[in-house]
């Protein structure tokens, strides 16, 4: 960034605090659901859409804004996100039905998932040095709030009640707001699109078909979890083939999907990330059943005992950004997902013959390759993308951390079922030894491919 170091830092602060808030709200809420399904008579079913509206809507929201953000400029999609959310942070907690409550999570689902890939954008347009430093920067402020999130929601919601994890956003946001307003660098001159062809540039049929199927598939997977929705699996497959079918006969696409077979160094990137959310989240919450139910620990040590998996990415990423910007990205990614391999099958030999602070030790290295993966993939999804789709691109990402995070759901439950039992964390184990091989293979190949040119 042709700045000074006083500019870069600001810079950075205004993206990192924006991108914080989908985190920090998708995981404030876990605390505030019995509270909220207690002042509206809600059956626990139904107050649990407040968790399952924002995966959705943030699912498919990130590609879409990411487009729209290379279309429209990236500040005017950061700001206008910032917007969306700072709606729901005064609306939510005047809402007076549930339904008003459940679509104020969705702006702030939408506006927090448009905040990201734009903020990203704008670190591969005018970050050029340095630039794993700075991912590693945004990743401490997105761990933080990721790992801090149900702490600060039990405090707040403790002093002014559910509504209170909405209004403590208002300060961030206006800080935020007024920061990337005067710091963020303005878009880059363009020609201004009429409706009709900014409608086109965005080809509405397959955002449309897109979206369909992204949110068919996502409550299908969802859907394990009580009586499987097939319905939504057959629409949701059905609108994604008819998407292929449509993005591959049109003259300007949506997503260009072809870039999945030129470039696939970029199909690894999301491949990766897929399986790395999935190892992260089943451990995230597979652990504290193991914790309370099979060693009889109480909530709280449970709590503090899982910092050794959240509170990683708080530490390592920082050196992990600095690792990147000299060795590049392939070797941090192998060591990486080399340590998740070697935490796993350390799990598998020791998890129950060994004292507790040498079980939460090797956890942490499954903690640590995950946190490793969080910041070099995203700097190798923003080194393999294409410029003109960078937004796109980033939007397509995060919609892999949700994919990710829903398979963990879906596999927790199908391991697990009602109850819990100390043998089903041995197969948890397995899972974690399996995936770990098959995210360390993909890691492998992903070194071995030459790099695509970005204008490609």
């Amino acid at each position: 960034m042709k700045s000074s170091n006083k500019s870069r830092g600001l810079f950075l602060t205004a993206v990192a605090m924006g991108a914080m808030l989908n985190p920090l709200n998708s995981s404030m809420i876990a605390l505030a659901l019995y509270q909220i399904q207690k002042d509206f008579g809600l059956s626990y079913l139904t107050v649990s859409w407040l968790i399952s509206s924002f995966y959705l809507a943030s699912a498919v929201a990130q590609p879409v804004a990411g487009k729209l953000g290379d279309l429209i400029g990236r500040k005017k999609m950061f700001l206008g996100g910032l917007i969306l959310v700072t709606i729901s942070a005064v609306g939510a907690p005047l809402a007076p039905a549930f339904a008003i409550l459940v679509i104020m999570r969705l702006f702030q689902a939408v506006g927090s998932g448009s905040i990201y890939p734009s903020g990203m954008g704008m670190v591969r347009d005018h970050i050029h040095e340095r630039q794993g430093a700075a991912l590693g920067f945004i990743s401490v402020f997105m761990s933080a709030m990721a790992a801090l999130g149900p702490t600060i929601g039990g405090i707040l919601i403790a002093w002014g009640g559910w509504e209170a994890i909405f209004l403590v956003n208002i300060p961030v946001l206006l800080f935020c707001f007024f920061l990337a307003w005067f710091v963020l660098p303005k878009d880059e001159s363009r020609k201004k699109l009429n409706l009709h062809e900014l409608k086109q540039k965005m080809d509405i049929i397959g955002t449309l078909l897109f979206s369909v199927g992204i949110v068919g598939i996502l409550l299908f997977l969802l859907s394990f979890k009580t009586t499987v929705n097939v319905g939504a699996g057959m629409i949701g497959v059905s609108s994604i083939l008819l998407f292929v079918r449509h993005e591959l006969n049109t003259k300007v696409p949506f997503i260009d999907i072809r870039i999945f077979r030129y470039n696939r160094k970029l199909t690894l990137v999301y491949l990766q990330y897929i399986v790395l959310n999935l190892i992260y989240y089943c451990l995230f919450f597979g652990l504290p059943g193991y914790f309370q139910d099979g060693l009889h620990l109480s909530v709280s040590y449970s709590g503090m005992l899982m910092l050794f998996v959240s509170g990683m990415g708080i530490i390592t990423a920082p050196l992990i950004g600095r690792w990147i910007d000299k060795a590049g990205v392939n070797t941090p990614i192998l060591a990486g997902n080399l340590l998740i391999v070697i935490g796993a099958l350390l799990l598998w030999l020791f998890f129950d013959h060994v004292p507790i602070i040498v079980m939460v030790l090797i956890i942490s290295l499954i903690g640590a390759g995950c946190s490793f993966g969080n910041v070099t993939l995203q700097a190798a999804m923003l080194e393999a993308s294409p410029g003109s789709m960078i937004g796109v691109s980033t939007g397509l990402y995060q919609m892999c951390r949700h994919l990710g995070s829903t398979l963990s759901a879906v596999t927790l439950g199908l391991i697990f079922g009602d109850h819990f039992n100390p043998e089903h964390f041995t197969t948890l184990i397995l899972v974690l030894i399996t995936a770990g091989i098959v995210i360390f293979l993909l890691g492998m190949r992903f070194s071995r491919t030459k790099s695509e040119s970005a204008a490609a």
